[in-house]
């Protein structure tokens, strides 16, 4: 069972981005070509991990102490994050700043990197991976990270939501790939595998059905994982912080994201190969995954029950009220009709 709320239009997707970089990885696992736990294979794809710095509280600088693995990259335990969600790597990039959706290499982190080891190892950009490994076997024409002019005249317009709850117009959070013009341009332009999709929702939603249905498309048969594999990524593999989501975001860049004090408010908490897993007060199953993007998108995706579903806006601050509680509504209601 699918849920989908929203219209025919191109969204940007952000964050919900991660899950399809980490099925091209669990591809690339499944064939041999990539591991998860193989620092020295990681940073022989991608040399510029070798050195990276570890951030104190003070704000100085030191060595790491270990190699980042494919698997850390997938589970946001290799220590990189964004500098929205963070008041220390918002400090320490002064007086410049990061743009975490500008397109350039100095700007990307955690699972825009496992994105890299794929393009690396298949000598194909992660848009061309996607393409030929995962939307068209799925039968899928408006997903990309350089949408073509057609998804470009369909795309959902970027808003913000003021101080007093209105909204108002605001530029588009991904704007480079959405400007280039040929093909050198979108050579110079990071495909980002953490934040850089554009599709449209219902879309979408056919990579999640695909994972409901243990790898393979129930619309076109094609099997893009084995059960087995889709199994491990609903696995939980953090056991040693259970309660990680508890702690608590700040709004570091607060035009971007407002506070978030829980990420999901569930008993139990965990986390997949590119997603969260908890259940909830909605009727959701434990190993139930999901996540989001940062315009305010939200999908789960409960195989223990066989339901699956996605609001999509693009809208600014993240963890909007309003759109949080059309989330759990929508949620409700699919578990009750499922009861």
């Amino acid at each position: 069972m699918l849920v989908q709320m929203e219209k025919h239009f191109a969204h940007a997707t952000a964050s919900c981005t991660k899950i399809i970089t980490g099925v091209a990885c669990m591809q690339l696992v499944e064939q041999g070509k990539l591991s998860l736990d193989d620092p020295a294979q990681v940073e022989g794809l991608c040399p510029e991990l070798k050195d990276v710095k570890v951030l104190q509280p003070d704000g100085s600088l030191v060595a790491k102490k270990r190699g980042i693995s494919l698997r850390m990259l997938l589970t946001h335990t290799a220590g990189f994050g964004y500098t929205f969600f963070h008041d220390g790597l918002r400090d320490h990039s002064k007086p410049i700043g990061f743009d975490e959706f500008s397109g350039h290499p100095s700007d990307m982190v955690g699972i825009d990197w496992a994105g890299f080891c794929v393009e690396r190892a298949t000598s194909l950009s992660l848009n061309d991976y996607f393409q030929q490994h995962i939307f068209s076997p799925l039968g899928l024409k408006n997903i990309s990270m350089f949408p073509p002019a057609s998804m470009k005249a369909n795309l959902a317009y970027m808003n913000g939501r003021g101080p007093e709850g209105g909204l108002f117009p605001r530029d588009h959070l991904l704007h480079r790939p959405l400007v280039v013009t040929n093909q050198a341009d979108v050579e110079r332009c990071c495909n980002s595998g953490g934040a850089g999709c554009f599709a449209k929702p219902q879309e979408y939603c056919q990579i999640l059905a695909m994972l409901l249905n243990d790898g393979t498309s129930p619309t076109t048969g094609a099997r893009i994982l084995r059960k087995e594999t889709v199994d491990m990524m609903f696995e939980n593999q953090i056991p040693q912080f259970p309660e990680f989501g508890k702690q608590g975001i700040p709004p570091a860049k607060p035009d971007l994201t407002n506070a978030i004090p829980d990420l999901y408010p569930g008993q139990h908490q965990g986390w997949g190969l590119t997603f969260m897993l908890s259940d909830g007060p909605t009727g959701r199953s434990p190993t139930t995954g999901h996540w989001a993007g940062l315009p305010n998108l939200y999908w789960w995706c409960d195989r223990a029950q066989g339901v699956a579903g996605m609001i999509c806006c693009q809208l600014l601050p993240f963890a909007d009220g309003q759109v949080l509680n059309l989330w759990v509504t929508l949620e409700s209601a699919a578990y009750k009709a499922l009861a």
